[in-house]
């Protein structure tokens, strides 16, 4: 997908996000990282352009994260049709956002590893792009646990534990599923797109 159409889904989508959002605080701490990251891409595109493969992905995810924040993630409509059809006890949206969220950064982190490090071609590559991810997975759970200890029942929406005990260790397993499926799936064809992004920014 083209960058500035990509740029333009996922701004046109955050508008959408924020307009009739259940709840404001939720909302703003779900999509912080579209607010923070869609600046940051388009100030340093010039001196770093991204792969297709990469933007694609990244507004694809902005999506998701803006799904979650406008209906907070357990209350996602199709979540709930999931739930219902397959009897399952909680909205599986949450689940399905913290697979995105192994399976998106891994190509961005191993991006980043390849352009940046000598770690381009080396067998080091897929496992350490796995383990960035697991620790930002973890991170993100430490930053879920500080929100609940500051906003205590106020942050009950953006934690969408939905009463599982052991959400966040099933939020770090999804992440390191979906981590390790991007590496096995999209690691081909991201380096033929590294290549070509070499190959055009030399000439």
């Amino acid at each position: 997908m083209p960058p500035g159409l990509c740029a333009a889904v996922v701004v046109v989508g955050m508008a959408l996000s924020a307009w009739g959002a259940r709840d404001r605080a939720t909302w703003f701490l779900e999509t912080v990282w579209v607010l923070v990251g869609l600046p940051l891409v388009m100030l340093t595109w010039r001196r770093f352009p991204l792969t297709g493969l990469l933007c694609g992905l990244l507004a694809a995810h902005a999506l998701v994260l803006a799904v979650g924040g406008h209906y907070t993630y357990a209350q996602v409509p199709p979540g709930d049709w999931v739930r219902d059809t397959f009897g399952l006890d909680r909205n599986p949206y949450d689940r399905f956002g913290h697979l995105m969220q192994g399976f998106v950064p891994a190509v961005l982190v191993r991006e980043l590893l390849s352009r940046t490090s000598p770690l381009r071609g080396s067998r080091w590559l897929a496992p350490l792009t796995v383990c960035v991810c697991l620790a930002f997975s973890a991170v993100f759970e430490l930053l879920e646990w500080l929100a609940a200890e500051i906003g205590g029942h106020g942050a009950d929406a953006f934690l969408a534990t939905q009463g599982d005990v052991w959400d966040t260790q099933w939020d770090m397993f999804c992440a390191l599923i979906g981590a390790t499926l991007s590496v096995l799936l999209l690691s081909r064809a991201h380096d033929r797109q590294l290549a070509a992004l070499a190959a055009q920014r030399e000439v």
